[in-house]
């Protein structure tokens, strides 16, 4: 009796490690963190707007507008508001004055007109070093239309990022460092038989401000049906912005295709990654011209976040973004 307890033992114990090893294979990179940062209902001292666009000659067709609160009841904020160009990774750049518990609304055909990328904004003092979170407290959304008829409301993704490096060139910068999502997803994607038009928003968020914003370069997806299966694709660009809807052609491109995978009655949902260890963020927009469908648009769902093996162990990895440091001219205190 006792010998057989032992192989019962044993048969439940081989079970259990061949469940893991398929777990282990099958998992998505990086690692899960429990953190709610970034995050689009909280408060931080760096806010992504991940989509900002504006028609240069009938701005009431296609604009943006974004708006930023100072949740802190004491402490004043200069905002230095980094306007990153999505084909180009060009950065423009503006600072914006907050006194306490103040918020503000600008439109992106005010201030960058005939431009699509996203937004960085940055607390930071009087002489334009950023101030940590505590001090800096940041929430902001926006509403944003485009010519194709996509609306959305989206949140301002918050980040409390760490603010302890100078960079190389000493306090002409500052690097900023944070932890950023590595797979994303998309958690519903309607049949695009059925006249939806489902925009994809991917940032990846990192480089220099100074000079430009890094590109995304090469992704990997998969894409479920109803059914579970999945489906790969790949995709691959310079850009720091991926600003495409959905179609059946190359976008993604499965095998089958898309509206094969997703036929008419049915509804699909994907997750994809950078192949390198790079961080992302995103936005999805669905429109439908139908009186009877759903229009709507969200921020995207982060799976796991970028990670590194510290002895043996995977724990989270921080990310970098480097900003010029000048003065704001706002006239709030150095706090240093």
């Amino acid at each position: 009796m006792r010998s057989l307890h032992k192989l019962t033992h044993m048969i439940f114990t081989l079970a259990a490690l061949v469940v893991m090893s398929m777990a282990a294979l099958a998992a998505d990179p990086g690692v899960i963190y429990p953190t709610l940062f970034p995050n689009d209902q909280m408060a931080g001292n760096v806010l992504v707007y991940n989509i900002y666009t504006s028609s240069a000659t009938n701005p009431t067709t296609e604009n943006t507008r974004l708006s930023i609160t100072n949740v802190n009841d004491e402490i004043g904020a200069s905002v230095h508001l980094f306007f990153v160009e999505g084909a180009t990774c060009s950065v423009a750049d503006s600072f914006i004055c907050l006194t306490p518990n103040q918020t503000t609304t600008i439109l992106a055909s005010d201030v960058d007109p005939g431009v699509t990328g996203y937004v960085v904004a940055v607390a930071t003092d009087a002489s334009g070093i950023p101030i940590p979170f505590g001090p800096a407290r940041l929430i902001g959304d926006e509403y944003v239309k485009f010519a194709s008829g996509h609306v959305a409301g989206l949140g301002a993704e918050s980040i409390q990022a760490d603010l302890a490096e100078i960079s190389p060139d000493g306090d002409t910068a500052r690097v900023l460092s944070f932890y950023l999502p590595r797979v994303l997803a998309v958690a519903n994607i309607p049949s695009l038989t059925e006249g939806n038009d489902v925009k994809l928003i991917v940032n990846r968020i990192g480089g220099d401000l100074r000079t430009s914003a890094s590109g995304i370069g090469s992704l990997f997806g998969l894409l479920y049906d109803e059914l579970e299966n999945p489906y790969s694709w790949t995709f691959s660009t310079s850009r720091c912005q991926i600003n495409r809807s959905l179609n059946n052609t190359d976008f993604p491109r499965t095998t089958p295709r898309i509206n094969s995978v997703i036929p008419s009655g049915s509804t699909g949902w994907m997750k994809f990654w950078g192949t390198a260890n790079v961080g992302l963020l995103g936005s999805v927009i669905i429109q439908n011209p139908a009186a009877s469908a759903f229009t709507t648009g969200h921020n995207l769902h982060k799976l796991t976040f970028i990670s590194e093996v510290v002895r043996g162990e995977t724990v989270p990895a921080a990310m970098t973004l480097t900003i010029p440091v000048f003065p704001s001219n706002c006239g709030y205190p150095v706090l240093r």
